[in-house]
């Protein structure tokens, strides 16, 4: 999650935390869905972006009680009858544990009734409690159905796709299994999931029922194509990800039932409960992040095993995971050798049952020994690339400086007035994005309308407003991006000692949340002759000190034209490479990124007064920024 706030002492933040971003990609033309196209009112006006209040659990209690509606406490959400069915439905609620069917999620407030789907804001609950709005109770809130294209695209697929056993061909279905690795998958567990294959575009079909009616709802298709030695797998989901919230397995889950295993992959859960027998669901945007919604469907179990898969990222996003649906009642199971993926486990021949009886909680106390740690340090030993965080595509040059973007550190931007650091970091941020890194932006001067169209600009490469015909087809694809705004506007005035303060919470927040924090803090006023520093970011040292990375905008005006501007990476906890690199900005695409033929070189910091020495040309590449110690 990304967060960017503005202020008067120019105080802007960005928050990241991991995430992925899928396409609809391995289709054949004809199979593809097609842009869903939004039908605007000329009439309609511009909704106000109102500041939304934080909510506490104390808040949603204090609520329910003051009107009268009963409710018992759950593991992340809180249960109560629901105002959205039937009157007689309502009445037979009353007094049964079992009828409490609306999920009230403790962090945001937001609703699902499991009777009716319908679901919504805290605010939507309270106007509906409150006899406010229009048609609250007559089911305005209902979960919005897929749209009727996707709808025929989903019906179109499923009746295309035939189950595995049923091709003529007994080659291709073998090739396959094999393909999909599913020699050892029976059957009888494909029919259960209900799984089917696509021959004409050589995908598993992975269908999406309702919970209400066991509806047909959406689809996932997985395609699959040799690499190597490996096999690549290529994910279509219809509707688009950001709606497709299928919990795969859902229809066998019994209401007895108080123990799940929690997979990143529809293969994994398939492999899971044949060899175990347990119930399986799998997550369904993998570890990319486990959308609110999905909640309420997890609140009947008093254990949940995550096993997401056999790398670190799969590790960190499962203690994440954990702790949205509170630590106490969850285990993980370690990546390793002897515990990779369940579908890799048991194709290998390994006993899954023993390996989940491995699973370690995810719950601790404060203080840890380093017993306790010795896993995570040898885990970010055998996977230094993953430990380095995700690398930028489009800025090659700070992966070598910075090694990557983690999770957990805080980073500190500054750069003169008018030299361009909210065009550079929409686009930096962007370039995270793009690869499924979630991004939550704020700002106090810019309004979200024209921080989304930079980021449109960047993201299409290109002025859209030269080429309107495309609009629709960029915009869809930006939409599908996991970026959210925040609607915070307004300058505010502080002082020193409470930007301090603000500094400090956020280096806690990162660390405790596990995310990446970029403040982008405005320089104290120097001559335009002389480069920033460390010290020059406005207010303090606290800001340089909590900061695990400074990044500096160098912008070196000339009297004969336009400037230089360059990147300087003054700081870097991770392993102390620091240095320059130039940045060239392309005013039609609003970019800094720089072009592949370039020749820009690698600089090398001198040393910490700004000052930045060229080396001596020699007819080889520049060399690698200098270690320094931060």
């Amino acid at each position: 999650m990304w967060v960017l706030l503005r202020g008067a002492y120019p105080l802007r933040i960005l928050l990241p935390m991991r995430g992925e971003w899928m396409g609809r990609r391995g289709l054949p033309r004809s199979l593809v869905p097609g842009s869903s196209r939004r039908r605007y009112r000329k009439e309609a006006l511009p909704a106000l972006e109102v500041p939304v209040l934080p909510l506490t659990t104390t808040e949603i209690r204090q609520y329910l009680r003051a009107h009268g509606i009963p409710f018992q406490d759950g593991y992340s959400c809180l249960r109560a009858p629901s105002p959205f069915v039937g009157s007689s439905d309502l009445k037979n609620q009353t007094g049964a544990a079992t009828s409490f069917s609306l999920f009230i999620d403790k962090t945001t407030g937001r609703f699902l009734c499991m009777t009716s789907l319908a679901e919504g804001s805290w605010e939507d609950f309270q106007a509906s409690v409150e006899g406010r709005g229009d048609g609250a109770r007559e089911g305005a809130l209902l979960t919005e159905a897929p749209e009727a294209k996707d709808m025929e695209e989903v019906r179109r697929i499923w009746d295309r796709a035939i189950p595995l056993w049923e091709l003529p061909d007994p080659e291709e279905a073998q090739l396959a299994r094999v393909m999909f690795g599913l020699t050892k998958v029976t059957d009888d567990t494909l029919r259960r999931f209900s799984v089917r294959y696509l021959r004409p575009a050589r995908s598993l079909v992975f269908p999406w029922f309702s919970p209400r009616d066991l509806g047909l709802r959406g689809l996932k298709l997985l395609g699959a194509e040799g690499q190597g030695d490996g096999v690549h797998y290529m994910e279509t989901t219809i509707p688009r990800p950001g709606a497709y919230h299928n919990l795969f397995g859902l229809p066998l889950i019994s209401r007895r039932d108080v123990e799940v295993v929690l997979t990143s992959r529809e293969l994994d859960s398939l492999a899971l409960n044949q060899s175990t027998g347990l119930p399986t669901l799998a997550l369904p945007r993998g570890t990319v992040c486990l959308p609110p919604a999905l909640l309420p469907y997890l609140e009947q179990f008093r254990r949940i095993v995550f096993w997401l898969g056999d790398d670190l990222r799969s590790w960190e996003a499962a203690k994440l995971f954990a702790r949205k649906l509170n630590p106490k009642r969850c285990s993980l199971v370690r990546p390793g050798e002897q515990q990779p993926r369940p579908l890799e486990a048991m194709n290998q021949g390994l006993n899954l049952s023993r390996i989940l009886r491995t699973a370690l909680p995810a719950w601790h106390k404060s203080i840890v020994s380093f017993r306790q740690l010795r896993e995570e340090v040898l885990g970010e030993l055998s996977n230094v690339e993953q430990a380095a965080g995700v690398r930028w595509s489009r800025f090659p040059d700070l992966n070598r400086l910075l090694k990557g973007h983690r999770k957990g550190e805080l980073t500190v931007f500054t750069g003169p007035t008018g030299s361009g650091k909210t065009t550079f970091i929409s686009e930096y941020a962007l370039d995270l994005c793009t690869q499924g890194v979630n991004t939550l932006w704020g700002s106090f001067e810019i309004s979200n309308v024209r921080l989304a169209r930079v980021m449109l600009t960047q993201f299409a490469v290109g002025r859209l407003e030269e080429q309107l015909d495309k609009y629709e087809e960029w915009a869809d694809r930006f939409e599908d991006l996991p970026l959210y705004f925040m609607t915070f506007h307004g300058q505010q005035s502080i002082r020193i000692a409470a930007q301090d303060y603000i500094v400090g919470a956020f280096r806690k927040f990162a660390t405790d949340n596990n995310c990446h924090v970029t403040l982008v803090i405005h320089p104290r006023k120097e001559d335009d002759d002389k480069e920033l520093q460390t010290a020059s970011i406005f207010g303090s040292a606290k800001a340089s000190q909590e900061a695990d990375n400074v990044l500096i905008l160098q912008d070196r005006k000339l009297v004969t034209g336009p400037g230089k501007r360059y990147l300087q990476v003054s700081k870097n906890r991770f392993d102390g490479d620091v240095g320059v690199f130039p940045l060239e900005f392309n005013k039609n695409s609003l970019t800094f990124s720089i072009p592949p033929k370039s020749k820009a070189r690698l600089k090398k910091i001198k040393d910490d007064n700004g000052l930045v020495a060229k080396k001596p040309s020699s007819g080889k590449k520049g060399a690698m920024p200098q270690n320094s110690e931060t």
